[in-house]
């Protein structure tokens, strides 16, 4: 049975960090959907063009192992700021299924909604001292319970990897991280 991933994208959203997300998942077999807080096209942080698959409103009412937000400025304030985005990640988390967010969106989004609450995070380093909870926030990926943050663009393989072992297991994490030649893994 194929893992279903939200990927939220908005205007300003970090591109390297989205597109690492979406192809590593769909890489693993995922069915990734690309979800837009504003029209169908975004602009991302430097420039970059993403299509969005579907509005973040058409995805209320689907349900998703895992829901995966990429960061930037201002795309994580807009995302931030998105009631229908917000209403599926409290969902999300209440019915104990995966979330994660990589450089400001752990802090600008999950923080500021209280998604964090007792957990442990990380998030982009010049964001550190706005987490509640700071014991692994030196780590490039932590994981805490369903729950699961990265700091940057530099991290975005290792975090979408990570998701890869979370839904799909070790070995498929092995078999994508081959596949793209990266041979720590």
């Amino acid at each position: 049975m194929s893992k279903k991933v939200l990927v939220p994208i908005a205007n300003g959203t970090e591109e390297l960090e989205a597109v690492a997300i979406i192809d590593v998942l769909r890489r693993a077999g995922a069915e990734v959907t690309v979800a837009s807080t504003g029209g169908m096209q975004i602009v991302a942080s430097r420039g970059v063009k993403l299509t969005a698959d579907r509005s973040i409103g058409e995805c209320k009412d689907h349900i998703y192992d895992l829901i995966a937000l990429p960061g930037g400025i201002p795309g994580a304030e807009n995302l931030r700021d998105c009631e229908d985005l917000i209403y599926i990640l409290k969902k999300q988390k209440k019915e104990n299924r995966f979330y994660a967010a990589i450089c400001a969106s752990p802090s600008v989004i999950l923080q500021y909604h209280g998604l964090l609450e007792n957990r442990r995070a990380t998030c982009y380093p010049s964001r550190i001292n706005t987490l509640e909870n700071k014991e692994d926030a030196h780590k490039r990926v932590v994981i805490d319970g369903t729950c699961i943050t990265s700091q940057g663009p530099g991290s975005s393989l290792e975090f979408a990897l990570t998701l890869v072992r979370i839904l799909f297991g070790k070995e498929k994490e092995k078999e994508v991280a081959h596949a793209m030649v990266m041979y720590a893994y």
